[in-house]
């Protein structure tokens, strides 16, 4: 875009943030701090936690009218230290500027999406996918051209408030796509729009995500600090269980199937997919 600004900054620190705010009405908050860091900089959560008191305390000086966030699901009981950092993240920016906007999404499915893109590595570089005992919780994976559709509605949608939700201030949106599979279907619909045969081997009762993390992230090209905390999150199902985004800022979703194809098939326009 010719005349799109681009300010650079460090939203943990608070570096550039006041000029990057400075006449927006709108501010999104696409910010995910997992990965590997250089050493004394803490754990995520706390990284995230400041990025999320930093830029909500910025918007308020800024005049900003609503944030839109895109955050996770969140299961009832416990919480992996992944889904408890985004809840965390919700709720400092939505208590800051009512009007917010939440997005919680599982899976985004897309070329862009990592979660997706360790997925495919996977199935590309594995005869036989071993599935862990997490692999029959269920969750509701959407197309990240719906999740971008959501993001640019969220904008200036009237959302009306839900006398139901007990949330303190902003909207909390289910960001879901039509389809709820299991983790181990999702891979083996993945595997048959890829066109390649793999054999699944289910393990009912073991888990081993420590281990099977850095083997996942070693075979597949990853950050094993990446890895870790979004295979704990699959260790409960991931559904929504609130208020529809789809329906809220009227957006058609696409069909898990269809998701999938225009992914890899965007995968392939751009870079080198293997198996197929």
């Amino acid at each position: 875009v010719a005349d799109l600004e681009v300010c650079m900054g460090d939203a943990v620190t608070g570096a550039g943030l006041e000029r990057a705010m400075d006449g927006v009405e709108v501010a999104y908050f696409l910010i995910h701090a997992m990965e590997t860091v250089a050493a004394g900089a803490g754990p995520f959560p706390a990284r995230e936690a400041d990025a999320a008191r930093r830029f909500a305390d910025e918007a308020v000086r800024a005049g900003v009218r609503r944030i839109v966030y895109l955050g996770g699901p969140v299961p009832p009981g416990q919480r992996s230290p992944h889904l408890d950092s985004r809840l965390t993240v919700e709720r400092a920016l939505l208590s800051t500027i009512p009007d917010s906007v939440a997005l919680r999404a599982s899976i985004v499915v897309g070329a862009r999406s990592r979660s997706f893109a360790l997925l495919v590595r996977l199935i590309e570089r594995m005869r036989i996918l071993a599935v862990p005992a997490w692999g029959s919780n269920r969750t509701a994976p959407i197309d990240e051209r719906d999740v971008l559709a959501m993001l640019v509605a969220a904008a200036d949608t009237v959302i009306a408030v839900d006398e139901h939700d007990p949330q303190e201030g902003g909207h909390v949106l289910d960001a879901a796509g039509p389809d709820v599979v299991t983790y181990g279907q999702l891979l083996e619909r993945i595997a048959e729009l890829m066109l390649v045969d793999r054999t699944a081997v289910r393990l009912p009762s073991v888990s081993l995500t420590p281990v099977a993390s850095v083997v996942t992230a070693a075979l597949a090209g990853e950050d094993p600090a990446l890895v870790r905390p979004l295979m704990e999150s699959l260790e409960t199902d991931l559904l929504p269980g609130g208020r529809s985004a789809a329906q809220a800022l009227t957006v058609r979703l696409h069909p898990l199937d269809a998701a999938i194809e225009h992914a890899l098939g965007e995968w392939e326009r751009t870079g080198h997919l293997a198996a197929r």
